[in-house]
């Protein structure tokens, strides 16, 4: 497969990410520069994650307007792949490419730690092969509260589209506390036609055995097995 990584200013996970698909998964990944409009031929687009323009306004408010996310709108609509983790996932619900959005967390605080996620269901790309056991992903954010109104969340829970849900060491929902704060423990989405995908915590860096975790890769190999059977 070949993977499109836009890179926006401030984007810092872009090569994290682009490590992991090429050096780690052995995809062809190429560069896409935010003002740029040319797709190149992907097969799939990833929005990684960081600060793009610094989040001034809002998180992923101004990248949205960035010329490549024509393109990436376009290429979304027409069926392509594209996913978000982080600062991208908070870029595809201000492109309206997925539901709800991104809100400070509960705490006012930027969070960086280890959690814990489940899958909420195994009926779309980055869920298909992830085992129903709790896996160990790391976060990293100031505006990862996920949030929409009560119709949307029961809207797109009767679809299923949450992809994943904060959980406990043991798998347990929290009743509360998750970690930001985010709506019935949601920690991903994709939208109805499942092939746009987000989710706040970030599995490229929890992907290499130098780290101590490989367990991020269940989530990037099954959207590629799942994508590579749609080619």
């Amino acid at each position: 497969m070949k993977f499109g990584v836009v890179v926006f200013p401030g984007s810092n996970c872009d090569h994290d990410m682009i490590y992991v698909l090429r050096d780690k998964l052995g995809q062809d990944v190429v560069e896409l520069w935010h003002k740029e409009s040319d797709l190149q031929g992907v097969d799939a687009v990833v929005l990684p994650g960081g600060f793009s323009y610094g989040d001034y306004l809002r998180s992923g408010a101004i990248a949205r307007y960035s010329p490549i996310m024509n393109s990436v709108v376009d290429f979304a609509k027409k069926g392509g792949y594209v996913f978000g983790i982080c600062n991208g996932f908070q870029i595809l619900c201000e492109a309206d490419l997925l539901p709800g959005t991104l809100l400070h967390n509960l705490n006012q605080k930027f969070i960086c730690r280890n959690t814990f996620i489940k899958a909420a269901n195994h009926n779309n790309a980055f869920t298909q092969d992830v085992p129903d056991s709790v896996i160990r992903i790391p976060i990293a954010h100031g505006e990862g509260r996920y949030y929409a109104s009560e119709a949307t969340i029961a809207e797109i829970e009767k679809n299923d589209q949450v992809l994943f849900h904060y959980c406990d060491e043991n798998g347990d929902l929290f009743e509360q506390g998750n970690p930001n704060g985010s709506v019935n423990n949601i920690a991903g989405i994709c939208n109805a036609e499942r092939n746009v995908y987000g989710m706040m915590p970030h599995p490229e860096r929890a992907s290499d055995e130098e780290l101590g975790n490989k367990d991020g890769e269940f989530i990037l190999k099954s959207f590629i097995h799942f994508v590579s059977e749609k080619l």
